[in-house]
């Protein structure tokens, strides 16, 4: 084992002691050392420091000729760069720590406010049938029956209207809090967002018919006080009949759009489910609907296909869709005329709907859409017509005398037939024969032969 080799800055002792020094063959010219002494050990602490600055020297070869100084200075500067980096990592890593600490304190109260929902008793769902008091509501709740409840202080009273959807507790039935409207998202549907474009300039040989639904709908909703002074109530609704395409879907639009309301458009297939009480509940909510969105129109086409009439041994999917019906019936003679709701009922077959539907207070006026004359046929041409780019010289009233008995559906099919015989033969405008062509092929009477082959693709 090799001697642990004494330290060459070794203090010496504080004893008078002195050391034994023999000196080694093989150095026989060295001097022997001096004695050690306090002056000695501090000339070797001044070496050590000496060498370690030059070692510094040594690691920042960059810096010429820099003292001793100078290099631990830049090695302490680096040192404290490099602690303040790490101090910035630090913080970094805290925030981020915070970060993550209120996120679950976010989501542990998310779970404690679901946690006291949860152990709290279920409440019923009932229905306001009548204010009783400032304090007393009286409420059906299905299919128990009513109860005369109390009202929580947090409630406002004021807005307990009848039918409005309330939650009762189930130990002591106190009204807790109000319900919004339950609506189903396929009744939400039949609302049109927008407000129909269709004006009453856009209607043809109608004059008498825009005259009698002005007076049934736009007058009530706009001027109730004409019926109020006269001491007759609003009229609720309106039965439009007549054969395919003579403008009942126009006029309807056209009435939405003058009058400014919601206009909540519904087909009779549409009630018609396949589930008994579905129907029924969605004609509940259609009235529910625009009651909500009131002044508002319900127009309800093709109502011959829930309003025909009743009779007896009918089937199971008849039954559905008589209750439909009754529940249609029910809801005409439970909402007032003053609510600024009105029905707009359409259909081509008055004589098989049921006579209850079509009795006075339920609907209050019938206006009949008959073919066009030929005048109401010319005008019908006329305004079609007026943004084409025509020849002169065209005659659109002998137009018309041809089309004896014809809808204006058919009336406007004949004004797009003659642009498309015009794009055939790559004209920009169009002219008399375009009509007669259209006319011609509208009326089933059109012969290939008829046209030559030099007009097509000239």
């Amino acid at each position: 084992m090799v001697p642990a080799k004494p330290s060459p800055c070794h203090r010496a002792s504080t004893s008078s002691q002195t050391i034994a020094y023999t000196p080694n063959p093989r150095h026989a010219s060295l001097s022997p050392p001096p004695p050690r002494t306090r002056e000695s050990g501090n000339s070797c602490r001044i070496l050590n420091i000496y060498t370690s600055e030059q070692s510094l020297s040594a690691r920042f070869p960059d810096v010429k000729g820099a003292s001793p100084k100078m290099a631990l200075d830049e090695y302490y500067h680096n040192k404290i760069e490099a602690m303040k980096l790490e101090i910035l990592k630090g913080q970094a890593a805290l925030r981020r720590l915070e970060a993550q600490r209120n996120d679950y304190n976010s989501r542990v109260r998310l779970l404690r406010e679901e946690l006291g929902l949860l152990q709290q008793p279920g409440s019923y769902v009932g229905e306001v049938v009548k204010v009783m008091s400032t304090k007393k509501i009286l409420v059906k709740v299905h299919p128990e029956g009513k109860y005369v409840v109390d009202v929580s202080d947090s409630v406002d009273i004021g807005k307990l209207t009848p039918g409005k959807r309330v939650t009762l507790l189930s130990d002591s039935y106190k009204l807790e809090k109000m319900l919004p409207s339950s609506v189903d998202p396929l009744v939400s549907l039949m609302m049109v967002e927008k407000v129909p474009d269709s004006t009453y300039d856009m209607i043809g040989g109608l004059d008498q018919q825009i005259k009698e639904i002005k007076e049934v709908i736009e007058l009530g909703l706009k001027h109730p006080e004409l019926f109020e002074s006269l001491g007759i109530a609003q009229p609720k609704g309106v039965l439009l009949y007549g054969p395919p395409g003579t403008g009942k879907t126009l006029l309807a639009r056209a009435v939405a759009h003058h009058t400014a309301c919601k206009f909540i458009r519904v087909s009779g297939s549409e009630l018609v489910q396949k589930y008994i009480g579905e129907g029924s509940r969605m004609v509940r909510e259609l009235f529910v609907m625009a009651r909500e969105h009131a002044p508002s129109i319900i127009f309800m086409d093709e109502i011959d296909s829930i309003g025909s009439s009743r009779v007896e041994g009918s089937s199971g999917g008849d039954s559905e869709v008589q209750r439909t019906m009754l529940e249609l019936l029910n809801q005409l003679d439970g909402f007032e005329p003053t609510k600024n709701i009105k029905v707009i009922m359409a259909t081509n077959r008055l004589d098989i709907l049921d006579p209850a539907l079509l009795r006075p207070g339920r609907i209050d006026r019938k206006i009949e859409f008959p073919p066009p004359s030929v005048e109401a046929r010319a005008d019908i041409l006329r305004i079609h017509s007026r943004k084409m780019n025509l020849t002169r010289g065209i005659n659109l009233t002998k137009i018309a005398e041809k089309m004896n008995g014809c809808s204006g559906a058919e009336l406007k099919g004949v004004c797009t037939e003659a642009g498309m015989y015009a794009l055939r033969e790559r004209r920009v405008h169009v002219t008399q024969e375009d009509f007669e062509l259209a006319t011609a092929k509208i009326l089933n009477k059109h012969d290939d032969k008829e046209v030559s082959l030099g007009k097509l693709w000239k």
